[in-house]
């Protein structure tokens, strides 16, 4: 009979340990499973995926019950708004327009959805892949004085930018949009939106807008319903509109040679709001069309491609919103 000492013991119970270690290890690696059930675990993406390039406007439409009050969204930090789809045969279908800036970084990002109801909130989560767009660059060299700002004009376009920074941060609760957007003016688009020039060796902040040649005084009209939010005369836009059309939605339409709308004024799709010009910043008579989708700068033309047929009615419907 063979006798174990006591340092024989721990010794044994050692390798036995070791072994079932390796084992559990083994199993784990072949078969996952959650050793710590109680711990909270985040899957993204389960609900869904969705596809765009930077620049590009997204149109998702999420489930939610017909108790659902809200539903709302937030993506790369940014909030999204949700509608209630009012033709669709899915009942409690929301609808969102989801913005990917023009420099939202490439790879896949969490859309994450909540439908809030009076006594539960159910949370939903979509992947983004975003894609990289290739923007054109240009280089220029002028002289110094036609690049850098005096001190005057320096203060003046800081103040015109907090002015239009305060417009596009106020949220309209309610869709003022319908139907179909349409292109404020006809003429040859220059490709300029993305575009960054590179002024005597320094880059500048990329183009947000898309050009349109037009001659000088061609009607300017609404890409859709809204109201006009502001109308301004600033040192590089020159005469300007900006177009609320709720949910975070805004146009902007400048360089004007005259602006025919006031501020608060409702306006309705294809109705004149200027005229083409040349004011500002301009080397010619053009517009310049931008488009902003709760706070991200968006390819306008992308509006104009979105398959919004079956997704709105003739009477715009009120909006999930904070």
């Amino acid at each position: 009979m063979t006798v174990k000492t006591m340092s024989q013991i721990p010794r044994a119970r050692s390798r036995i340990d070791c072994l079932a270690i390796s084992a559990v290890v083994l199993l784990a690696s072949v078969f996952p499973v959650d050793l710590l059930p109680s711990a909270l675990h985040e899957t993204r993406g389960t609900d869904g995926q969705f596809s765009g390039k930077q620049g590009q406007v997204l149109l998702v439409r999420v489930p939610a019950d017909g108790q659902a009050a809200e539903v709302v969204g937030r993506f790369l930090g940014r909030h999204i708004p949700f509608f209630r789809d009012p033709v669709s045969e899915q009942a409690g279908s929301f609808v969102g327009l989801v913005g990917i800036d023009l420099q939202d970084p490439p790879g896949t990002h969490e859309l994450a959805v909540e439908a809030r109801a009076a006594d539960r909130v159910s949370r939903l989560s979509y992947n983004v892949l975003i894609m990289k767009e290739k923007y054109p660059v240009q280089h220029l060299t002028l002289p110094k004085d036609k690049v850098d700002l005096d001190e005057d004009s320096l203060v003046r376009v800081k103040g015109e930018q907090e002015q239009v920074k305060a417009v596009l941060e106020a949220v309209s609760r309610e869709r003022l949009w319908d139907g179909r957007f349409i292109e404020p003016v006809r003429g040859p688009s220059t490709g300029a939106f993305g575009r960054t020039r590179i002024i005597n060796g320094q880059p500048r902040s990329p183009h947000n807008g898309e050009d349109i040649a037009a001659p000088l005084g061609t009607e300017v009209v609404a890409t859709n319903d809204g109201i006009a939010r502001l109308t301004v005369e600033h040192y590089f836009s020159g005469k300007g509109v900006f177009v609320d059309h709720g949910l975070g939605l805004y146009s902007m339409y400048f360089h004007l040679s005259e602006v025919t709308v006031r501020d608060g004024e409702p306006v309705k799709r294809g109705q004149v709001i200027g005229k083409v010009g040349e004011s500002g910043r301009a080397t010619g008579p053009h517009l310049h069309w931008g488009v902003r989708l709760n706070g991200a700068r968006v390819d306008p033309y992308t509006l104009l491609k979105l398959p919004l047929s079956g997704v709105t009615s003739s009477n715009p419907q009120g909006a999930s919103n904070h």
